[in-house]
């Protein structure tokens, strides 16, 4: 499961693509509309522009807005920032790779093999879909195109 500072990542990313690209929003409106507690929210969106993603500006008319497009910005890429490694077993990590210590051989294991197809199935899907993919699915039971394949 992905934790809940990525969830809540995920959904501030959706409310900054949603609003007008020049137009900064503060934390406290994401933070009420997404019902986050804004404390988390602030950590969170900090993260986020230490990484590039988003950007703050200050003043009367601050607040954050995207700095890079949300067809850019995707959901596994915001899940490593915030999670890590997108891996069932630390062997199939690709920036965290460990030996499993209770494996004698990975080429013989029959659960890393299922498991390996699980991540790759997993990681396509995530590194496929963008933030703008998600305002294009908008609820209406079908997830766009691009992940048909």
């Amino acid at each position: 499961m992905i934790s809940q500072k990525a969830k809540y990542a995920l959904r501030a990313l959706v409310v900054l693509a949603r609003a007008d690209a020049e137009k900064a929003l503060f934390i406290s409106d994401i933070a009420e509309e997404q019902n986050i507690p804004k404390k988390f929210l602030e950590q969170i969106l900090l993260d986020l522009k230490h990484q590039g993603i988003v950007m703050s500006r200050r003043g009367k008319m601050g607040g954050y807005l995207l700095l890079k497009p949300a067809e850019d910005i995707t959901f596994g890429e915001v899940l490593r920032l915030i999670d890590g490694p997108i891996a069932p077993l630390p062997c199939l990590s690709k920036i965290a790779y460990r030996r499993c210590e209770d494996c004698e051989s990975e080429d013989n294991c029959e659960i890393r093999h299922v498991f390996s197809e699980v991540a790759n199935v997993t990681r396509g899907v995530l590194d496929k879909t963008t933030i703008a993919d998600c305002l294009a699915y908008g609820g209406n039971g079908k997830l766009p195109a691009v992940l048909d394949s």
